[in-house]
């Protein structure tokens, strides 16, 4: 019986999207290594580490966001508007921490403005957002007047240590990442208020019949969405010691492609952080593959849009009737009655002709 029911598990266990993602990490790991002996070394497993960190914090807020049934496209144009917001305060003589402040509030604005024309208004979430996508980058573009600030100098080391620092040979901006995906995690499976972004994600007039606040669920959303974008922008500016305009450009793609890739539903009502966390490792393993296997960074772009559009199409038709397997199943009784038929018009156009 024991046998059978840890059978049983280990069938579940390996049926999740998570699973699945986990095993292709490591068979590309295993190939890649095997092309390329350097691959796997602490130092390439730092420099992902890094990779995946402030992508990462994208990845979960666009998680809750698809959760939700919605989208959010300003994510990297809000982390290059609150990262200048800072850089530019900094070099008018303010403290790093209270122009950190300044930035959380551009950045909480953000996500009420957000969430206000999506549960208030009633805009799609895709128009919003896409709005706000350049606004902000467009408040980035005007503080800098597109040039990059430096900010050598300016920066304390307690500052900088945040993404540049390790904790115990670990990368700081890491760990970071990880606290808050374990945060997340915690609070999807524990928390009511984030059953009721499922409840709102897989029917929103069910959600709100039931007595489900609907418009505060949504709200809370963007707001966490743009805290987790701004805090991936101050951290880019501890990393790289400059605020540019320019900074996560394209973020909204490879966040997508994360979340989408570790079972988040673009329907809405489903998706976990660990999958997303999976799903952004496998992305960056990738990006680094093509690196080290001295593919040109520019196939990354097309690599990375290949498997978004494979692991959307994977998710629509594992959505549809009867599933993934039903959708690209063979169906031998349909195709015999359709030869059949057309057996029987030719037939019957040759008695005609006869």
């Amino acid at each position: 019986m024991r046998e059978a029911e840890k059978k049983g598990f280990v069938k579940r266990a390996l049926a999740q999207r998570e699973s699945t993602v986990a095993i292709i990490i490591v068979i590309s790991v295993i190939v890649v290594n095997f092309l390329q002996p350097k691959f796997l070394t602490w130092a390439n497993f730092r420099s992902i580490a890094q990779a995946v960190s402030t992508d990462g914090l994208f990845a979960i807020g666009l998680c809750f966001a698809l959760i939700l049934g919605g989208i959010e496209l300003s994510v990297g144009g809000v982390a290059a508007m609150t990262s200048v917001i800072t850089g530019y305060l900094c070099l008018a003589g303010w403290s790093i921490w209270t122009a950190c402040l300044v930035a959380i509030a551009a950045g909480l604005f953000v996500g009420i403005f957000n969430g206000f024309m999506v549960s208030k208004v009633g805009l799609p979430p895709f128009i919003v957002t896409l709005g706000m996508m350049n606004l902000s980058r467009g408040v980035a573009y005007i503080l800098t007047k597109g040039s990059p600030l430096s900010l050598s100098g300016y920066l304390p080391k307690g500052f900088r240590f945040l993404a540049t620092g390790d904790l115990a040979g670990i990368p700081m901006l890491f760990v970071i990442f990880v606290i808050v995906a374990v945060i997340a995690t915690i609070f999807t499976k524990k928390s009511s208020a984030c059953r009721n972004i499922f409840f709102v994600g897989s029917n929103e007039n069910a959600a709100r019949f039931s007595g489900i606040n609907v418009d505060k669920v949504k709200m809370v959303v963007y707001i966490i969405v743009a805290l987790l974008s701004t805090l991936a922008g101050l951290l880019s500016l501890a990393r790289f010691n400059v605020a540019t305009p320019v900074l996560s450009n394209g973020a909204e793609t490879t966040a997508i492609s994360a979340a989408v890739v570790g079972g988040t539903a673009f329907t809405g009502g489903t998706g976990s952080i660990i999958g997303t966390f999976l799903g952004i490792v496998l992305l960056k393993v990738v990006n680094s593959a093509l690196v080290m296997l001295n593919v040109s960074v520019y196939w990354q772009n097309f690599v990375q849009g290949a498997i978004l559009v494979l692991a959307v199409t994977m998710d629509y038709l594992s959505h549809r009737e009867g599933g993934l397997f039903k959708s690209l199943k063979w169906d031998r009784k349909k195709t015999t009655e359709f030869i059949g038929n057309i057996a029987k018009s030719d037939q019957n156009k040759e008695t005609k002709d006869v």
